[in-house]
């Protein structure tokens, strides 16, 4: 038996199952709709009271100004501190800004005027988001000479940040998971045993198992990547073919990553729950949804063997900045060497039993 009918037979064999086929299809398309939408850090709707001290013109252009931003419901003005405090702790308000009775007098004097910006930080990323989000308004309202040049990503879109990492998540789920049932599920069935007493090599029997999810990413990358353009106006800014060879090294690392599950599981209940475990630590120490750099040390040692972490930082690069190759080489080189280690890995952990 060569490897090309093996091939075929877990092609037939993955096309005749009712519900492999539209899960393929249909978890991408879900995936690229919902969760941009959803996945966004930005924080938006703050409610933010007013104390006005000066009751100057000044004073009240800053005022106008907190009421025009996009990421702030103006919850009025109060006359004391202490009545906005008591919105706070009513959960009615989430900041308190109050300017001071000096505050236009200062600003015509050349001099700093001091505003003082108090946050619930109860939710402490609101929190500090939002302060931060009014410091900056309170600047641009002191005529200070401060210019912002935002690189790449001019436009603050978190969608554009967000969505190669969701191909990412994509390619390791359907990559991950349905290699991980494959033989486990021939375990459950008995037909493995068919397959143990043949004369196929270990080698030929895991490549033929791989083959076939490397078509599943490139179905998936390329279903990303459409609706990535048909429904955000995204196109990646470098080479569409890095892509493509970067989902390719993704899905050769967690296909094989899977069969090992599978090699050491007998059951499909104890293959999911391991599969699941390990693919919540590579996501969470990925530096998907917050910077490798703001995490522990130890933490931060552990990307060095996290393929997650490689693949979302060179599709990133590509995605958004139109990097080269040298810009991603490193993490190419990573993916390259985390393919081999974890294919080898699956071919020796297979055992004929039987034969």
């Amino acid at each position: 038996m060569t490897l090309k009918h093996l091939v075929r037979k877990e092609f037939l064999l993955f096309f005749r199952n009712s519900f492999l086929p539209k899960v393929a299809v249909m978890f991408p398309i879900v995936v690229m709709l919902v969760l941009p939408w959803v996945m966004n850090m930005e924080i938006k709707n703050i409610v933010v009271e007013v104390v006005d001290l000066d009751r100057s013109v000044s004073s009240s252009r800053l005022v106008h100004r907190i009421e025009a931003s996009n990421y702030f419901i103006f919850g009025g003005q109060r006359d004391s501190y202490a009545e906005a405090l008591r919105d706070v702790e009513q959960t009615k308000a989430d900041i308190i800004v109050e300017i001071p009775q000096d505050y236009e007098r200062r600003l015509l004097r050349g001099e700093q005027a001091q505003v003082l910006i108090a946050a619930n930080a109860v939710n402490g990323t609101k929190g500090s988001i939002g302060s931060g989000y009014m410091t900056q308004i309170v600047m641009d309202a002191d005529q200070s000479l401060i210019s912002t040049l935002y690189l790449y990503n001019k436009n603050l879109n978190y969608k554009l940040f967000m969505i190669p990492a969701l191909m990412a998540i994509i390619i390791m789920l359907l990559c991950g998971f349905i290699p991980a049932i494959n033989i486990v599920g021939e375990k459950e069935t008995g037909t493995i045993e068919a397959m143990n007493v043949t004369p196929v090599s270990k080698w030929a029997f895991i490549l033929s198992k791989l083959i076939p999810f490397w078509f599943i990413a490139l179905i998936a990358i390329t279903i990303c990547l459409l609706l990535a353009w048909l429904v955000y106006g995204m196109t990646p800014s470098g080479s569409l073919w890095f892509i493509y060879a970067l989902a390719m090294l993704l899905a050769l690392v967690f296909s094989g990553f899977g069969l090992i599950i599978s090699n050491y599981n007998d059951t499909m209940q104890q293959a999911v729950m391991v599969m699941w475990f390990f693919m919540v630590c590579f996501l969470l120490l990925s530096g998907l949804f917050t910077p490798v750099r703001s995490m522990p040390d130890w933490a931060q040692h552990t990307t060095v063997v996290n393929p997650i972490h490689y693949f979302i930082d060179a599709i990133r690069t590509i995605f958004v900045r139109g990097g080269t190759f040298s810009s991603i080489s490193t993490q190419v080189y990573a993916l390259i060497i985390s393919a081999v280690v974890v294919n080898i890995w699956a071919v020796l952990s297979y055992r004929k039993r039987g034969a």
